[in-house]
């Protein structure tokens, strides 16, 4: 029995080790943006749309050139945003890009913003975060 108990206790370690590599991986490849280094925005509208993009958007979102981590990088999408789609403004284009993400997918990219992104933020942060978003040129 003692044999039975030595193999499920190393199973159980081999278990454990498996699992905290898979957690490492994850957690380095998720939770870190790159985008620690980015100074908050003095205006207190726009560093409160700083702080809604590093909680909400930094995780997919680069503020590093040619840094891809989910979605495309945010560098330059001031000067993008006004011509993504004919007739909006760069203002309209982000904050119809926040209402319904699917509605312009970026070349390249595929359409894995949630469609409730929304629903996560009033009209007050989503202007703030719009704001911040018109500084990324």
């Amino acid at each position: 029995m003692s044999h039975l108990f030595g193999f499920r206790f190393e199973l159980g370690r081999k278990f454990l080790f498996l699992t905290l590599i898979f957690l490492a991986v994850l957690a380095t490849s998720c939770g870190g943006s790159g985008n620690d280094s980015i100074p908050t925005p003095d205006d207190p509208v726009v560093a409160k749309g700083f702080g809604i993009f590093k909680d909400h958007c930094a995780s997919c979102h680069s503020l590093k050139p040619d840094t891809t981590i989910v979605g495309p990088s945010f560098v330059g999408l001031a000067t993008r945003a006004s011509t993504r789609m004919d007739g909006f403004s760069a203002r309209e284009y982000l904050r119809l890009s926040i209402m319904k993400p699917d509605i312009y997918i970026v070349d390249g990219f595929k359409n894995l913003m949630p469609v409730n992104v929304a629903a996560r933020f009033s009209d007050e942060e989503v202007d703030a975060l719009i704001s911040y978003l018109l500084t990324l040129e």
